[in-house]
């Protein structure tokens, strides 16, 4: 058992060296962050329902604290939603817990250049699909231009044709849709294209059984050239609200791409490409967030590359299948079907075949940051109100750190309590106590570190609370045994080797009693409070799981370990097993076997 311990600790080490992470990371009290106020918006004017409000908070809370365990905070004040969040910038926060982050599937209706082009700007072929073979894109293929219509074509839509690096700030520009939707039924191999986000490549078919949606060999017909002094003169507008083709026309994207905008999904929307290169005119919602089963994050195993899994409920795959019948029995542009998150278009992939199965995939230059917001976002749904930002600060970690001191003196003063009367009552044995405390204190230590690398935990004054108590825990799991082991000799019947074996047969039942008594008081606690008190019962919860470790396979055969040492088997006055400190209690103590 003390081989399997120290390969543990060791195992656990060689994965803080791997990783470079050598040190917690600390909540917003003590390694500051961002505290942002929203403001509901309701369409009339009127105060938000609780209800709402409610439901709101509860969204926004599984958003920046899903895992539970990241010490950031929401709560209500008044109408208001006050979010504080540790160790994050200003812009990721409000991005993350603002938008609306549903998904609605639309047909395109009509493209065109997203900004007004210079007069005199020459013609420029629009980009022009893979081969089915490669799914790679030409980092040499250039925008479209005013001087021709986007081609609808292949895998590609004008707002993304040129490649460009990742956006290493974890934007969400880049996202794309890939080709991989797939289809459950073996009957029918769907096939639905892409444009590449900046830095995306196309995702390649995996390689698993569920088909994967490719480019199909051939382009779709081009659209006819654009006129550069009236870009509208080749669209096709039939079937457009006249109201929202005014919109269409008069749409800027470079000056605002409408990021955030609430449309409504029973009516036609013009929208702006992610990189505002093309916008597009999109016909009602076909398909909407709500048909969302699960959203998760993961890596290609084909490319490497991080994507987002979805799949449908409901009438979820029923409605992405009639929407793609539609679109694959329509002219370009209209046989794209765009994916818009938050009034955005992400990807507007063309559709060559009806897909009639419930998942698909998005692709592009993920990072696993962006990757898992986006997954988030999706998984945990829409808000059901609009907010606006009523204030933004930072939050300084100043007091924290004093505190934070304040508070690892208090635990090594009672550490070294602790230790000085162990030594003092136990002799000998409160070596074993000393060690015991200490392997705990690593095993913590380490669990630490790495929750806060691999599941966002986030250490703060509450935490440090619950461990500095769990100092007291593990200190009464060995002296139960110890008081067990003395019981047993002062009987007189028993060696000290046979004491041992005794002993921890009748104690492990008391430890695992009230260990288990306090994992479940932490257990409740963590699931029914919210912030600083939830944090104070997951590091209960979590030392209460490590005491367990460091009693079983670590006190007890280091006591059996030293019992076979003539120190201890002889009962040596200094061993705290000797005959007149064990017989103390004794009104005719009884003479210990002593052993050779």
């Amino acid at each position: 058992m003390l081989l399997v311990l120290l390969a543990i600790i060791l195992a656990m080490g060689g994965v803080m060296l791997l990783n470079k992470a050598y040190a917690p990371q600390y909540g917003l009290d003590l390694a500051g962050g961002t505290t942002v106020t929203l403001q509901p918006i309701t369409p009339n004017g009127s105060a938000p329902t609780d209800e709402s409000l409610d439901l709101a908070v509860n969204i926004i809370r599984d958003r920046v604290n899903g895992s539970g365990i990241s010490d950031a905070e929401v709560v209500k004040s008044g109408d208001n939603i006050v979010i504080s969040v540790p160790g994050v910038g200003q812009e990721e926060v409000v991005k993350l817990v603002g938008t609306t982050a549903e998904l609605r599937f639309r047909q395109v209706m009509a493209i065109a250049p997203g900004s007004p082009q210079p007069p005199g700007q020459l013609p420029t072929q629009a980009p022009t699909p893979a081969p089915s073979g490669t799914g790679k894109q030409d980092s040499k293929t250039p925008k479209p231009t005013g001087s021709e219509a986007p081609k609808p074509t292949g895998s590609k839509v004008p707002d993304s044709a040129t490649t460009a690096a990742p956006n290493p700030s974890g934007s969400p520009a880049g996202r794309a849709l890939s080709s991989a939707l797939t289809n459950p039924s073996p009957g029918a191999t769907p096939a639905a294209s892409d444009k590449p986000a900046k830095g995306a490549t196309p995702a390649k078919p995996s390689g698993s059984t569920a088909p994967t949606a490719q480019p199909g060999d051939s382009a779709a017909p081009s659209a006819p050239p654009v006129d550069p002094e009236d870009p509208m003169a080749n669209v096709d507008t039939t079937g457009i609200d006249p109201a929202v083709l005014k919109q269409f026309e008069a749409l800027d994207c470079s000056k605002n791409k409408g990021e955030g905008a609430q449309d409504a999904p029973d009516k036609q929307y013009v929208a702006c490409s992610d990189d505002g290169s093309a916008k597009y005119v999109l016909d009602k919602a076909a398909v909407t967030g709500t048909a969302i089963d699960t959203a998760s994050a993961g890596v290609d195993p084909s490319t490497g590359e991080w994507l987002v899994q979805l799949s449908f409920k409901g009438q979820g795959p029923q409605q992405w299948s009639a929407i793609t019948t539609t679109a694959f029995n329509s002219q370009p542009p209209r046989n794209q079907v765009a994916m818009v998150l938050d009034g955005v278009v992400i990807s507007a992939p063309t559709i060559q075949e009806p897909i009639t199965g419930g998942r698909a995939q998005i692709s592009g230059s993920f990072t696993d940051a962006t990757a898992n917001d986006l997954a988030n976002q999706l998984k945990f749904g829409a808000l059901p109100l609009k907010f606006e930002i009523g204030s933004n600060e930072e939050v300084s970690s100043t007091l924290g750190a004093d505190q934070l001191r304040g508070g690892l003196t208090a635990g090594a003063i009672g550490l070294l309590l602790v230790l000085i009367y162990s030594m003092l009552y136990y002799r000998g044995l409160g070596i074993v106590a000393v060690l015991s405390l200490v392997v705990a204190t690593i095993l913590t230590y380490e669990t630490v570190v790495l929750l806060g690398t691999f599941a966002g935990f986030r250490l703060s004054l509450p935490h440090i609370i619950g461990l500095i108590v769990s100092i007291g825990i593990t200190a009464d799991s060995f002296i139960v045994y110890f008081e067990r082991i003395r019981d047993e000799m002062k009987e007189g019947r028993r060696s000290l080797r046979t004491a041992v074996e005794v002993a921890w047969t009748r104690a492990r039942r008391t430890i695992l009693i009230a260990d288990a008594v306090m994992f479940i008081a932490a257990l409740v606690l963590f699931f029914l409070a919210v912030g600083g008190v939830a944090g104070f019962a997951f590091a209960m919860g979590l030392t209460t799981l490590i005491d367990i470790v460091v009693v079983f396979m670590f006190t007890k055969p280091f006591v059996a370990l030293l019992a076979k040492r003539k120190f201890f088997a002889r009962g040596h006055k200094l061993s705290g097993l000797d005959a007149e400190r064990m017989s103390e209690s004794v009104v005719n103590p009884k003479t210990v076997p002593q052993e050779a």
